[in-house]
């Protein structure tokens, strides 16, 4: 991805100017989704991974299923994570503008979690209509 020529951070990709990136994938069946140093742990060297600067991370564990609900926040935007044990699933929303690369987290988080099952979906925020302006 890169960046356009205007300080707002705005991405250009294969002529589509937009805001950011916003990934969202599921995980069915992984492990330590209740483990709240490992999931900041994940957190963290996903941060590195996508190229972004980490501003806050806060994380709660919910009890006594051991879920967990959390946000890095970025200066490029957020990665939040949501965990139900009981069900085995964990719940990751990834947006970044800018030059950070959103798509090198899911390999650092399916490496961390190992999935069984994952399903991504992505969304271009903030597409730019030269029409209506």
């Amino acid at each position: 991805m890169s960046s356009s020529s205007t300080s707002d951070h705005f991405v250009k990709r294969n002529g589509i100017e937009f805001a950011g990136t916003h990934l969202i994938f599921d995980f069915w069946g992984g492990s330590r989704v209740d483990d709240l140093a490992f999931v900041e742990t994940a957190l963290r060297d996903s941060v590195i991974a996508a190229n972004a600067t980490l501003l806050h991370l806060h994380l709660h564990h919910f009890s006594p299923c051991g879920g967990i609900s959390g946000v890095a926040v970025l200066a490029e935007s957020h990665i939040s994570v949501h965990t139900w044990p009981e069900r085995g699933y964990a719940a990751f929303d990834v947006f970044m503008c800018g030059d950070a690369e959103p798509e090198l987290t899911i390999p650092v988080l399916k490496r961390a979690f190992k999935p069984k099952k994952m399903t991504i979906s992505e969304h271009l925020r903030g597409v730019v209509d030269d029409k209506a302006e």
